[in-house]
């Protein structure tokens, strides 16, 4: 995997009346979505946010994570699985921040 690689992440809390075994079925799917590398389902251990489980995934391109995002699969699951699922979420991609070859862009205090 290139070191520019788009880290995907979608931290999540599920609805109280969630279908949880409809909802992680559906989850299952996406791993097998082209372009998808190193899938992981994440279970929150920490008390900082409302947050539960997380989603990871990542993409050797930009054009690879624009696949994943259009694709059919995936846009069945955000209408049919993941609207009607979730109630709130924060979804997060990220680039290497990496020093040693001058990319690396810090933040102002």
């Amino acid at each position: 995997m290139e070191t520019s690689a788009i880290h995907h992440t979608v931290a999540f809390r599920l609805e109280d009346s969630a279908d949880a075994a409809a909802f992680w079925a559906g989850v299952d799917t996406l791993a097998s979505i082209g372009g998808v590398q190193r899938f992981q389902t994440l279970r929150q251990v920490g008390s900082k946010n409302n947050f539960t489980h997380a989603l990871s995934m990542y993409f050797e391109s930009q054009a690879a994570y624009d696949g994943y995002s259009n694709h059919p699969e995936h846009v069945a699951f955000v209408e049919e699985v993941w609207k009607p699922n979730v109630a709130e979420f924060i979804e997060l991609d990220y680039l290497p921040n990496d020093a040693s070859n001058g990319e690396r862009e810090d933040v102002a205090s």
